[in-house]
């Protein structure tokens, strides 16, 4: 069967069955499958940089759009594309484009969607390197961008204007874990103006827990480096949406703007990662619920935060809109910053790391780490204290994370 993935056409060997009728980790195994020379059950590793043309007629028709194929790595390769496949089909999207990092992801998704004059409406609480480029980088080149809480529905209604092109968050948001609703908040973005690109951060959830095109979005992005790869080897991203927006952003956003293009090796290592997603978050979530009941109960804990407690603020929407919990949560301690700390330096289990999304347990502080690309004064906006704690929970036995922070916390008492 051939398929089109942008202007590429490419054999797949998904003809003995109806790839969109199986079930999550079916398609997660299968989809996208290419024949190979080889016969080789894993898609091969094209580590190639450039691709032979027949002729130079064929060159210049397939520079042309003419003629389908694979011109140069930067504009497609086999190992990248079957990545893209996996990923457009758990999202449910039409196409999607693997890119280098996550912010490689969002710089080239928001340059192919704005020009100088556009508006950018953005929810206040955002991984740190986004909020830089939306508050210190667009905004160089005559973008205005808002920043809004758009866990009330009610400020996006005042703040949309004729001027607003897309309208972008996260949620659950890092590292506060607020939650947004997808559905209300893409319905008033699209009743104002159906124009309006409604942009949806979908990495602490990835598709297994949460499919924000169903819920109205239009475009997703990743950081895929986190859960979607899964083990802490691969910095990389990837788009989801309409095809003709990812054909722009492939030949425009990564092509002439970013140059943020997947290796074919991280692009195997991905395949690889992706094939146990279902698994994994299972065991993420599993494990987040029984430390976070741990934290929320601890004395020396302050405030959980985290979106599978029912007193958290958004479990009511967490619980619409999310299949489970999802696997990150963040604790303020009730000692200063100073003794917080030292109390984490003597963690020996779970490793202070940035990141998320990883088979090991990762703990940072927010804002001298991931966001300390925030002034205090943003920080204050988007409510994120300065002793708040962000913790990736991994997979190992929870019992070993819960004895792990206890430990710890209870020289705090």
């Amino acid at each position: 069967m051939l398929i089109r993935e942008g202007n590429i056409l490419i054999e797949r060997m998904n003809n003995f069955m109806d790839i969109k009728k199986q079930g999550f980790a079916t398609r997660q195994i299968h989809a996208g499958k290419e024949s190979n020379s080889a016969g080789a059950l894993c898609t091969p590793i094209y580590q190639t940089s450039t691709f032979e043309f027949d002729s130079v007629e064929q060159g210049g028709n397939r520079f042309a759009g003419t003629e389908d194929g694979y011109i140069y790595t930067r504009l497609g390769n086999p190992s990248t594309a079957r990545v893209e496949a996996i990923i457009a089909e758990l999202e449910g999207g039409e196409a999607a484009l693997a890119t280098a990092s996550g912010m490689g992801a969002i710089s080239a998704a928001l340059w192919s969607l704005i020009e100088a004059g556009d508006e950018i409406i953005a929810d206040e609480t955002l991984y740190g390197c986004t909020y830089a480029l939306l508050a210190h980088g667009l905004t160089k080149f005559g973008v205005n961008v808002k920043f809004i809480d758009m866990a009330d529905p009610s400020n996006l209604k005042d703040a949309l204007s004729d001027k607003t092109k897309v309208v972008y968050f996260e949620t659950p948001c890092n590292p506060t874990l607020k939650v947004i609703d997808i559905e209300e908040t893409a319905k008033t973005a699209h009743e104002y103006n159906s124009n309006i690109c409604v942009v949806v951060d979908n990495t602490f959830a990835t598709p297994y827990l949460q499919r924000p095109l169903e819920l109205g979005a239009d475009v997703v992005v990743h950081s895929a480096t986190k859960y979607l790869n899964g083990h802490g080897d691969v910095i990389a991203g990837v788009i989801v949406g309409k095809a003709d927006f990812i054909t722009t952003c492939r030949m425009f956003g990564v092509k002439d703007m970013t140059g943020a293009v997947m290796s074919p090796f991280n692009a195997f290592l991905m395949q690889r990662g992706l094939k146990t997603l279902d698994i994994r978050m299972e065991r993420h979530c599993a494990n987040a619920m029984k430390v976070a009941e741990f934290l929320h109960d601890h004395p020396a804990v302050d405030k959980v935060y985290y979106p599978g407690l029912k007193d958290f603020e958004g479990y009511e929407i967490a619980k619409k809109q999310m299949s489970l919990p999802g696997a990150v949560l963040s604790i303020e301690l009730k000692a200063d910053r100073e003794k917080t700390a030292a109390a984490l330096n003597k963690l020996e289990l779970c490793t202070i790391a940035v990141s998320l999304g990883s088979d090991e347990t990762l703990v940072e502080h927010a804002a001298s780490m991931t966001h300390s690309t925030y002034t205090p004064e943003e920080l204050k906006a988007a409510n994120i204290s300065e002793g708040l704690v962000r913790i990736s929970i991994g997979l190992e036995d929870p019992e070993d994370i819960i004895a792990d922070f206890k430990r710890i916390l209870d020289e705090l008492i």
